[in-house]
């Protein structure tokens, strides 16, 4: 009876507020969540996080000493995954954000190569657009991976000290030099020792996630590892 009783609620508050497909715009039915089965289907997996010496790896490789670096997605212009994100920075998704994050969970949940993990820190904004957007979005991807593993995550322990000038029409030089010494930590202390996961929502050279990992492991025994929602293709 109880079970029926849900069912019909569902139904009502899907009749009057219907729920659609973030890819397609589908209506997507209640066994669904924010992108029905086949949008899912057709989205660009990577399977980085099973996959060593993967390509988000070697972006890191000769700078930042990270243990292990994964993406979800790939990532390519007027694709779903661009949808996606641009849903989650600009159009105030936020649960939509959660969600992917907790896709990102479950590949790092089954993956070997990510043991072990203490914490979560997601990669800050300056807090002027932080302030603008109301949210960041790493952080909300954080949160569905701290979701499924279980491990908590600190949203100020990492600091953007200064703004920096957007990235995308920089070369590849010039985006390392625009981003040195642009982060800062607060308290280094409560991630000594730890085993720590970088989240971020894409990479694409690798410039900003570097200098904010050079800036933690700075800190003596920490181990890094690196999640990204996307992997932008070069």
């Amino acid at each position: 009876m109880l079970h029926q009783l849900e069912h019909i609620a569902s139904s009502v508050r899907h009749l009057f507020y219907p729920h659609t497909c973030r890819c397609c715009y589908r209506e997507i039915s209640n066994r669904e969540q924010f992108i029905c089965f086949n949008c899912l289907t057709e989205l660009p997996f990577t399977d980085f996080a099973s996959l060593e010496n993967n390509p988000a790896e070697k972006i890191f490789y000769g700078r930042a000493s990270i243990a292990a670096a994964m993406s979800l997605l790939y990532f390519t212009p007027a694709s779903m995954v661009q949808h996606l994100i641009h849903q989650v920075k600009y159009k105030g998704q936020e649960k939509l954000a959660v969600y992917l994050g907790k896709l990102m969970g479950r590949d790092l949940l089954n993956s070997p190569r990510f043991p072990g993990l203490d914490l979560i820190l997601p990669l800050p904004l300056f807090k002027n657009r932080e302030k603008q957007r109301g949210y960041n979005q790493a952080a909300l991807l954080g949160r569905g991976i701290s979701e499924v593993l279980g491990i908590p995550i600190l949203e100020n322990t990492l600091k953007r000290v200064r703004s920096s000038p957007t990235q995308t029409k920089k070369s590849r030089e010039e985006r390392w030099q625009n981003v040195e010494g642009l982060f800062s930590i607060r308290n280094p202390a409560e991630l000594k020792n730890k085993s720590i996961l970088l989240v971020d929502d894409v990479v694409t050279t690798g410039a900003t996630l570097d200098a904010c990992s050079s800036a933690i492991l700075e800190i003596k025994d920490t181990r890094l590892y690196v999640c990204t929602l996307a992997f932008a293709m070069q």
